[in-house]
């Protein structure tokens, strides 16, 4: 055997070598993305249940948060109209932080529209009888629910945002 042969052996044979390492190497970053992604769609699988339960607490919470609903399920516990007023906003405050943690399920922008119904909301408790023409709370009560038949309740628009991103979530 000459030089030449020689070297052009081990030429191959390390054309061999840089082929089949360039193969294994291949074969386990395409293992590694199909573990990373059956992994991944595993993990998707099991929160989207939590996710929809978050939707359906939060869609809970923003139909409690009618004005209509709120008037008809809290009573007056006394007969000033104040008390009432209080009463009503301690009620969607308390409903509100029960459902605090469900934030972490949706996206920023629907939870601050959620936040903004409850804020508009409790702003128009205190401001339905602004000019004090009624001074029990049952008078209160009952103008509060004159005024708010056939309006739309704010949690409305917030109820339709939600809708909107769980149709999202399912099409996913």
């Amino acid at each position: 055997m000459n030089f030449l042969e020689t070297n052009f052996k081990w030429f191959f044979a390390l054309l061999a070598l840089i082929i089949v390492y360039k193969f294994f190497k291949d074969y386990l970053i395409n293992q590694n993305k199909k573990h990373y992604f059956y992994q991944n769609n595993s993990i998707k699988s099991d929160i989207i249940p939590i996710k929809l339960q978050a939707y359906e607490r939060l869609t809970l919470f923003l139909e409690r948060m009618t004005l209509t609903s709120l008037l008809i399920r809290v009573q007056p516990i006394s007969t000033k109209k104040e008390d009432y007023q209080q009463l009503l906003i301690k009620t969607i405050e308390q409903e509100f932080e029960h459902n605090l943690s469900q934030q972490i399920y949706i996206s920023n922008d629907c939870w601050n529209v959620i936040l903004t119904a409850k804020n508009t909301t409790i702003q128009s408790i205190r401001n339905y009888d602004i000019l004090n023409t009624t001074k029990t709370a049952d008078k209160f009560r009952e103008l509060v629910l004159t005024k708010s038949i056939g309006k739309p309740p704010p949690s409305s628009v917030a109820l339709a945002y939600l809708k909107n991103e769980v149709s999202k979530l399912i099409v996913l």
